[in-house]
Parts: C-alpha cells; structure tokens; sequence
C-alpha cells in the first residue's frame, strides 16, 4: 500500500513538472522534465547546504542571544536529516525542488520509529525543521512554503503496537524462503530486542567488548546508549545468548550483521505477512515488547526492588514495568478463580 502511494505522489509530481514545462511554450526535452521534478542540485540550494548555513549564523549568536544547548539541538537535527535522506532516498542531500509534503511525516516517523525519540523531542525538531523551511521560502530559496499545514503533534502511530506471544512465536518459527538469506538476519534482530529489549542502533553496534561475564557467571551486555550515551546493563537471556553465537565471526568486532533501519523495516512487513501475525511490527514493538512479553509471559514475577539488577538501561521504565507486574498479578488471580 505504502509503495502504491509513493508511486502515485511520484506520478502526479512528474504530471506537475510536465504542465509546468509546456505552460513555457518552448521546447523541451526528457531530462527538463527529470530538472523540473527534481530541482536542478546546480541551480536550486539543497536542504543540507542551507541547514549548514543557518546553523553558522546562528553559531555567531552563541552566548549573546542564542545559547549553545540550542545551537547543539540544531546540530543534532542537521544530522538526522542526513541519516534519514541517506536510507530513504539513497542521497547525500535534496535540493528544495525535490522535497514533498510525505517528506516530514516521514522525517516524523523515522524519529519516532527508528530513533526512537521522545514526543518532547520530536516536536522539538520538527517544529525547527518547519521554521528552517519557512525562513528559505522567505529568502526566496524554495518557491513554495513547505510543510506550512503539517501538524508538529504526534502522527497516527504513536506507540509501538504491542506483540502478543501468539504473534511473537508466529515470527520466530515461521520459514523463511532460503533464496532470501537477509530476512532471518532482519528477523533474528528483532527477536533480540525481544530477548535484550536493546533500541536498533545499539544492537547493529555493540561488540563482543560489551559481553561481561560476572562473578555468578552470568553474561550481561554492558555497553553505552548511543541515543543518550547513558550506561545500559542487559542480563542476557539464554536465547539472546544463541543468536549471539549464531553470529559470530570472528573478522567482524559487532555482535550481529550490519543492516540498515529502512531494510529491517521492509523486511518485518514481508515477514509478518509469511508468518500471519495479526498485525505488522516494527523493530521498535520488540523492544517495547521486552518486558511483559519475555518476562512476564515466561512467568518471571518482577519486583520494583530487582528490576535495576535485570535490566538496568532507563529509570523512567521502572514504574512502567511495576504496572505491567501487578496488573499480570491480577490477571492471573481473575484467572484461577
């Protein structure tokens, strides 16, 4: 459905760029049509370019009107763009010409789905992003005022669906067509955020470095986030433990194969599909997944006081997780009565 709608927006984009050209009256040929669409990278300024460009200005500011904090927000939402434009459009930068309304909503997800950033955040960049592309529309760098309607709140999908144990064991025993090897690398990822609730980027970067043994024996993953560089403290799971093993090579220092976000999330949708889940997940429903659907369903009674010793990566979930153990306790009391 999704690569339907590309098609058709990209469709009626070259429509556009065709009614533009034969309103001129001249002739023209295939590739003024390719310019008009695109926006000639020559003639027009890319959005990378003239991000940089803000930013410098606003670098003059730093500790006169502008504080630095702010000047690093800046900083840190040039560099999404350009790791967002690099896995969607396979692009080093856009010219203004090129960019479409989906764009943002895009940009929007990709923060929420493969970055996953918080909605304070989120809002945060979007709403710069917004303000960045209304001041080039009034420097006359882009002819129309981008995303100017586009609603900074959250998008339709705001927290990760859910995956029931069902669904899960649908997901990991489903066969995989062995013509097509990278679909149970992109699922054995996911399964590890299941089994480690580690965010994407940090699975694809931990190394055989953050595997710790501990006096008990145990093996826990040790590692820094890379979103918020705090200290993350997994016990490993014997299942987490064989996929690592399943992965190790010893020419490669990761623990798992280097795939992109934007892959991993093709490759989750075909998935589901083969294995008939009850809905489509996304990398980001493993690890939200982690704690009711591997502990909790596997009968591990959590309690605020042993939490930390489990999973020590965010504070903030450990209310989150006391909820979801005492409405399972309850579930189960209803239960056996």
């Amino acid at each position: 459905m999704e690569t339907n709608k590309d098609i058709e927006q990209l469709l009626l984009s070259i429509q556009k760029a065709f009614d533009v050209l034969v309103e001129k009256r001249t002739d023209f040929e295939a590739k003024d049509v390719k310019e008009a669409l695109q926006g000639s990278v020559k003639t027009q300024t890319t959005l990378l370019s003239f991000v940089d460009e803000h930013i410098s200005e606003l670098s003059t500011h730093e500790g006169i009107d502008m504080s630095k904090s702010s000047v690093w927000t800046y900083r840190k939402i040039r560099k999404n763009l350009a790791e967002f434009i690099g896995e969607k459009y396979r692009l080093t930068d856009l010219a203004f010409g090129q960019l479409t309304e989906p764009f943002i909503s895009d940009f929007h997800h990709y923060l929420l789905d493969e970055k996953g950033f918080s909605s304070g955040t989120i809002t945060i960049y979007v709403s710069l992003f917004k303000k960045m592309c209304r001041i080039a529309f009034e420097r006359g760098l882009c002819k129309n005022l981008l995303f100017a309607h586009y609603r900074v709140g959250t998008p339709r999908v705001t927290t990760p669906k859910a995956l029931s144990m069902s669904d899960f064991i649908k997901i990991r025993d489903v066969e995989l067509p062995e013509d097509k090897p990278r679909l149970s690398v992109s699922r054995d990822l996911f399964l590890f955020a299941c089994y480690a609730g580690t965010a994407f980027i940090d699975t694809v970067s931990i190394t055989k470095a953050n595997v710790k043994v501990l006096e008990d024996g145990d093996k826990w993953l040790i590692y820094n986030r890379k979103k918020t560089g705090t200290l993350a403290r997994v016990k490993l799971l014997p299942e987490a433990l064989e996929l690592m093993a399943k992965y190790e090579d010893g020419a490669r220092d990761t623990l798992f194969p280097l795939l992109s976000t934007n892959r991993v999330r093709i490759d989750l949708i075909t998935i589901c599909k083969l294995a008939e889940t009850s809905k489509t997940y996304s990398y980001h429903s493993g690890r939200h997944s982690f704690a009711s659907l591997i502990t909790l369903e596997a009968g591990v009674l959590i309690s605020l006081k042993n939490i930390r010793q489990f999973w020590e990566i965010e504070p903030a979930w450990i209310p989150w997780l006391g909820h979801i153990a005492v409405c399972y306790h309850l579930m189960l009391k209803q239960h056996s009565h």
